[in-house]
Formats: C-alpha cells, structure tokens, sequence
C-alpha cells in the first residue's frame, strides 16, 4: 500500500514511518520541518526505495493538493500537528492554523484524489488525535474515556485538535470520504522531543538541574509506548472499519510524580550519582492554567474488534527510553538550542 504521512519527521509520525517501510509499504513522509521535526528520526529508512520526503506545510492548500496528485497515495495517516499545550496557552493562533486548518486543506486535497479516481473503496484517511479532546475525569479509576465521551476541551490544544476531529468526521458523513479516527493517550519513548514530560526528566537529571513538576504531581496519565502506538495505528488503518473511531491506550495509569521517580530509581542504576539520588531533584512549581486532573483510555474497541493491546509496560518502556537518551546524547543535544527547549513555557494565561 503506498501511504502519505503527515508529520513523518515528528516523535509519532516517524515511529509510524519506521513501522511502515519495514512492513513493505510505500511511504512519502509530508512534513513541514517545524522546530519539533528532525530527519535523523528517520536515519534507519531514509535510503530505503519505499520512502520519500516532501517538504510541505499542511497550511499550504494548493501545495497539499500538488502533493497528493503527483504521489496519488491509497491511504492518509494524518499526524502533523501541533501538539505541546504549554506553547497552545502562549500562543494559540499557530494550533488554529495548522491543526484546524490544514486537516481542512488535506481533507479536500483527499475528497479531491478519492472522487477523481472513482471513489476507490480502498482508500482511508485516518486522522490521529488525542485522548485531550475528552476534557478531565475524576480520580475513580472505574471512570475512563470511551469512544462515546462527550468532547470537553480544557486548552488551546485540545480545542484545535478537536476541532480537526469534527472536520474529518464530517467529510465522512457529507462526502463519504471513507475516513478512520484514533484518539491516543499520552506517548513516550525514543526520539521524543525534548520539550516533553519524559525527556525534561531524564535530561534535567543528567544535567544536575531540577525536576519540575508542575502543582503537587497529582495529575494522573495513561502511558502509551510510542511503538506500540504506531503499530496500533497501522492495525486500526488495516483492520478498522470506516467511519469508526478507536481510542488507543496504554493502560498504564501513573500520576507525574510516580513517574518521575521510577525515572529517578531508573537513572540511580543505569547512571548513579557519587551520592544521593536524582529524586533529591524534584521540584514543585506553580501548575500550569486548566491543568486536566486525569486522562484514562478505555481500549476495549479496539481490543475487541481489532484485537490490538499494547505489548509494554510503562517500567518496560520507561527503561528502554532511559536507555536510549543514555546512548544518543548527539540525538538530544543537537535539539536543545530549539526555540522554547529549556524553558518554562505555559505561563502566560
């Protein structure tokens, strides 16, 4: 299957990209090169004869369309976006742009393929969202999101992501185009950008600084390998059924602070200090603006229908990423003079 990736260059898309060249298909990577993308993610398939890179920006509708004619791809898995809420509450106007309306220029370059060449019944465009869109749940651990949660967006973020969900379902219902949704917890692993949760914990401790974390460390989070992800969204691509949505977790609940310090407890053996732990880091600061309490997938769909589960434990995970960032110091540091890397951001609500 020849398939069209946007945001191949990012965290997601490129463990997406990876995933696909290695199981036979043809991939052209659409990606903007953004401040969050890096190519070298993509080092293991770059020179493979199925992959190909087009620079393009997804707010860029008569390039989108160029792109999508000249490639004439038989799937859409549409990852690019932007995705850190701390910049969303800094500045919102970029998320309205690329998340809202370049999933609307996709979808007509899309609707545009699909109707030219016959309405092909092959042809998908999966969107891949988040589990954000959903809003807050309480800490009762029998309370989690499903496919049929209400949409409750807390943040800038949220907002334009569930906006994009809207769009492409209703391209669904009024075009027919033949598209899939995924909404997925929060992912971590190799190649995750160094703005995030994860990577701010382990290169903050290497580095002997502190460990932020925001309010009291209560806020609960479904962990999600971003491997296992990825093979979930070629399953769901493969195997789903149209018009459907699937909520893709990795039941791996943990608050920020008990995931913090099994990071802590992790980095203690794999790079142990001349005294003390890295959890005499840890540093509580002031929260950020609409700070969601609790995010947890209901995955059974997609286990039941699909018979998809995540096949790593957040301990697991948690030790093959540590692993990595320990042996790809040249990945990490080239990223750090990025704009925003290392600063406080969300604080101008």
């Amino acid at each position: 299957m020849k398939l069209l990736v946007t945001g191949g260059a990012g965290f997601i898309g490129s463990a997406v990209v990876r995933q696909a060249v290695q199981a036979g298909h043809e991939v052209v990577n659409l990606d903007a090169l953004t401040y969050a993308a890096c190519l070298d993610n993509l080092a293991s398939v770059a020179d493979s004869p199925l992959y190909q890179f087009e620079q393009v920006d997804i707010r860029d509708g008569a390039a989108v369309a160029a792109c999508f004619q000249k490639h004439q791809p038989e799937a859409v898995l549409h990852l690019a976006a932007e995705s850190h809420v701390d910049r969303s509450i800094d500045g919102p106007a970029v998320f309205m742009e690329t998340n809202v309306m370049g999933t609307f220029h996709l979808l007509q370059a899309a609707r545009t393929l699909w109707e030219g060449q016959g309405r092909p019944e092959g042809f998908r465009f999966q969107h891949i969202s988040t589990d954000e869109v959903y809003g807050s749940l309480p800490s009762d651990p029998e309370v989690m999101f499903t496919e049929d949660t209400a949409y409750d967006p807390r943040s800038p973020y949220s907002a334009s992501k569930a906006a994009s969900d809207h769009l492409v379902r209703a391209w669904g219902e009024t075009y027919g185009l033949p598209v899939l949704l995924t909404n997925c917890s929060n992912n971590y692993g190799p190649y995750h950008f160094p703005e995030k949760l994860i990577p701010v914990i382990i290169l903050n401790a290497l580095a002997g600084k502190e460990l932020p974390i925001y309010g009291d460390g209560s806020n609960i989070r479904d962990w999600l390998y971003v491997e296992d992800h990825a093979d979930a969204l070629l399953t769901v691509l493969q195997k789903g059924t149209v018009g459907r949505s699937y909520n893709i977790g990795g039941e791996n609940e943990r608050t920020n602070l008990q995931l913090v310090e099994t990071l802590c407890a992790i980095l203690d053996r794999k790079r142990p200090l001349n005294s003390g732990s890295y959890a005499d880091q840890i540093t509580f600061v002031t929260d950020r603006p609409g700070h969601d309490a609790r995010y947890a997938i209901d995955p059974t769909r997609i286990r039941d229908e699909l018979g998809w589960r995540p096949s790593v434990t957040v301990e697991e995970g948690l030790e093959r990423t540590v692993d990595w960032y320990l042996d790809n110091s040249a990945w990490w540091q080239a990223l750090q003079g990025r704009d925003g890397v290392g600063e406080r951001l969300g604080v101008k609500a």
